[in-house]
C-alpha cells in the first residue's frame, strides 16, 4: 500500500475518532463569559454543533490534499486539531458574548439576584402610602391592571388554601358609578349640614381612576367549617386575614406601578346597590374597596413609634 493511500485511510480512521470524541465532548465544554475587565464571571456551554462540524470538514480537506503528497500537511492537521482539543479557552469579551444565547448565561450571581430582589419588595412596602388625592390619569393600561389583579388572585395566599376573597374591579365610568352610589346611600343618613362636606370627600375618590371592591365568598368558608370541626370557629377570623392579604399585596402592587391609592370601608350601606348593579351575589361580604388613581397630591407624613422593645421582639439571634 503506497504512502498516499496509508495516510488517506489514517486520516478517515481517525476524523472517523475524532467526531465520536467531539460529540460525547460537546455538552460538557464550557465558554468562560466576561462581560467586562478582569476576570471571567460565568460559563456558558458551548452548544454550537454547526462551527463543530465546520472543524471536520476542514480537517477532512486538509486530510485529503495531505493524502496526494508528502503526508506533511496531514501531520500539521492532527497537530491542529489536537491543539484545538487541548488548549484553554479562550475568555471572549462583551462583543462576542453576544455571540451565545442570553438564556445560557447570566450576568447576574443567585446571591446578588436575590439580594436585588429582596431589595425592591422592601422598597415597594416603604413607598406605600395613603394617598387621598387622586386624579384620572393612569401610568398602565386597563389590561395591565386586569393582569395584575388577577396574578394577586392566583398567588395572594389563603387558609387552608380556600381561595374565598373575591374581587370586582371598577375603573372609568363604572368607578365613578360606584361612588354616586355611596352619595345616594349616604345622603338621608347624613345630618343636612354636614352632608356637603361628605359629598365632597366623596368626590374626592370619584375623581380616581378606578377602584377595587374586596369581598368574602361565605360557601368555601362554610366547607372547611364542615371539614374540620375542630377550627371551626376559627375560619371566620382567618377569611378575614385571608382578604386583608389580598388588599395589601394589591395597594402595594398598584403603586409600585406608580398609581396613589387609598383603602375605604363603605360597606355595608353599599352592598346592595353594587350587588344589583353589577351583578354581585348577595351573599358575598364586602370587607373594602381600594381607591387607585393618578398622584395629584402628596401623603401626609408618617410617625413611627417605637420598634424593638415595644413592637417587635427577637429571639435567638446569632447577630
Amino acid at each position: 500500500m503506497s504512502i498516499a493511500a496509508r495516510s488517506l485511510l489514517t486520516g478517515l480512521v481517525f476524523g472517523v475518532l475524532l467526531a465520536l470524541l467531539l460529540q460525547q465532548l460537546t455538552p460538557h465544554i464550557q465558554v468562560p463569559v466576561q462581560i467586562s475587565r478582569g476576570t471571567p464571571t460565568s460559563t456558558t456551554p458551548l452548544l454550537d454543533t454547526d462551527s463543530m462540524a465546520q472543524v471536520l470538514r476542514n480537517i477532512a480537506r486538509k486530510v485529503v490534499r495531505g493524502a496526494g503528497g508528502n503526508g506533511s500537511n496531514y501531520k500539521s492537521t492532527i497537530a491542529a486539531s489536537s491543539s484545538i482539543l487541548h488548549s484553554k479557552p479562550t475568555p471572549l469579551t462583551s462583543s462576542a458574548s453576544s455571540l451565545i444565547p442570553s438564556k445560557f448565561f447570566s450576568t447576574t450571581s443567585p446571591t446578588m439576584a436575590s439580594s436585588q430582589l429582596t431589595k425592591s419588595v422592601i422598597e415597594a412596602i416603604k413607598e406605600r402610602r395613603t394617598y387621598y388625592q387622586l386624579n384620572k390619569e393612569a401610568p398602565i393600561s386597563d389590561s395591565n391592571i386586569k393582569e395584575l389583579v388577577e396574578q394577586a388572585v392566583l398567588h395572594v395566599p389563603s387558609s387552608f388554601n380556600s381561595q374565598s376573597t373575591r374581587l370586582v374591579v371598577l375603573l372609568n365610568k363604572d368607578h365613578e358609578q360606584f361612588w354616586d352610589y355611596v352619595v345616594d346611600v349616604l345622603k338621608p343618613l347624613t345630618p343636612e349640614d354636614k352632608f356637603d362636606g361628605t359629598k365632597q370627600k366623596i368626590n374626592g375618590f370619584k375623581a380616581a381612576y378606578g377602584t377595587v371592591l374586596f369581598y368574602e365568598a361565605p360557601e368555601p368558608v362554610e366547607n372547611l367549617r364542615k371539614q374540620f370541626p375542630l377550627y371551626a370557629h376559627h375560619f371566620g377570623d382567618w377569611s378575614e386575614h385571608t382578604n386583608a392579604m389580598h388588599q395589601y399585596a394589591l395597594w402595594v402592587a398598584l403603586e409600585a406601578e406608580g398609581f396613589g391609592a387609598n383603602l375605604q370601608h363603605y360597606n355595608p350601606i353599599i352592598d346592595q346597590k353594587a350587588a344589583e348593579h353589577w351583578s354581585i351575589p348577595l351573599e358575598w361580604k364586602l370587607r373594602s374597596q381600594l381607591v387607585f388613581g393618578g398622584r395629584a397630591g402628596q401623603p401626609g407624613e408618617k410617625q413611627f413609634q417605637k420598634t424593638f422593645g415595644e413592637r417587635l421582639f427577637v429571639h435567638g439571634s446569632k447577630e
